[in-house]
């Protein structure tokens, strides 16, 4: 019977993998379409790029198709009945004016970049690597402040829960303070799992990671998570990001306008490079 067992737990890890991967082929079958499509009404490869949804490794990060009437659809159902069934609370430190929304830097700042990003994107974490300290330097220095808006549509696309998970638990270090949100984020891109794999899917692990962030693991914190607090706040902010118009993840706004911080083959532009595209966007308003 234990043979049995292992042997049908093993028959189910394959069907959970086929079943992903079969969900990013039909994702970049999607994809390829819509750029052909755009290909023939003249907008160019260059112009399908600026909606941040790149392609890389075979993977498209992209909640086209999921969202087409602005609203979740659907998504998350089991995280928003799991969330509907507690009260909301919302984390101190979020934005004076929106709820769902995340300030990181002097929110009297005259410019403003709007960030969209979902915690299992594998090409938000590219950027991230590449550009993240730049970015976060560039809000620090109050040349802008940064909004976030965190998206979980990947639970979806890839299955599992790690998504509408890392966002709650971040919201409980959130309510700490913006300084240990901003930490948090950059721990779980520092060790964002495998897209096909629901890494993030486990309070134990976040947990683990959480401790990564000097100060922000205490009794408290701990039982925010665990009883999962801010969950309900999370499908709120999944909401917001679903009814936002924004097509993919990583995607970059500097005063409502997009920029386009990949080059031609789908990789994050330098550190230098990013520089200069703010420099040149903010000089020219």
């Amino acid at each position: 019977m234990s043979t049995n067992n292992t042997r049908n737990t093993r028959n189910a890890r394959k069907q959970d993998q086929a079943d992903a991967r079969e969900r990013l082929r039909t994702a970049r079958a999607a994809e390829e379409q819509r750029r052909q499509r755009a290909r023939r009404v003249g907008l160019g490869a260059a112009v399908a790029a600026t909606v941040a949804v790149i392609a890389v490794g075979g993977v498209v990060v992209s909640n086209l198709g999921n969202n087409s009437s602005g609203t979740s659809g659907g998504s998350h159902s089991s995280g928003d009945q799991a969330a509907g069934s507690q009260k909301l609370v919302v984390p101190a430190h979020v934005s004076a004016t929106d709820s769902t929304v995340i300030v990181y830097g002097d929110p009297k700042a005259k410019h403003t970049l709007d960030v969209y990003e979902d915690f299992r994107c594998p090409i938000c974490d590219k950027l991230e690597g590449a550009d993240g300290r730049t970015i976060q330097e560039l809000a620090d220095n109050g040349t802008y402040k940064i909004q976030y808006h965190m998206a979980t549509f990947l639970d979806d696309n890839l299955g599992g829960t790690g998504s509408m998970d890392a966002l709650q638990v971040a919201g409980a270090a959130l309510n700490e303070s913006t300084a240990k949100f901003k930490a948090f984020h950059d721990v779980l891109y520092a060790n964002q799992p495998e897209e096909t794999t629901d890494g993030f899917g486990d309070l134990g692990h976040l947990l683990d990671l959480a401790g990564k962030v000097p100060g922000l693991v205490t009794p408290e914190f701990t039982k925010a998570v665990k009883d999962r607090v801010y969950a309900p706040w999370a499908a709120k902010v999944s909401q917001a990001f679903n009814a936002s118009g924004v097509q993919g993840t990583p995607t970059l706004k500097l005063d409502g306008q997009q920029l386009n911080v990949f080059d031609s083959s789908g990789n994050p532009i330098s550190a230098s490079a990013y520089t200069a595209l703010i420099q040149k966007t903010v000089g020219a308003k």
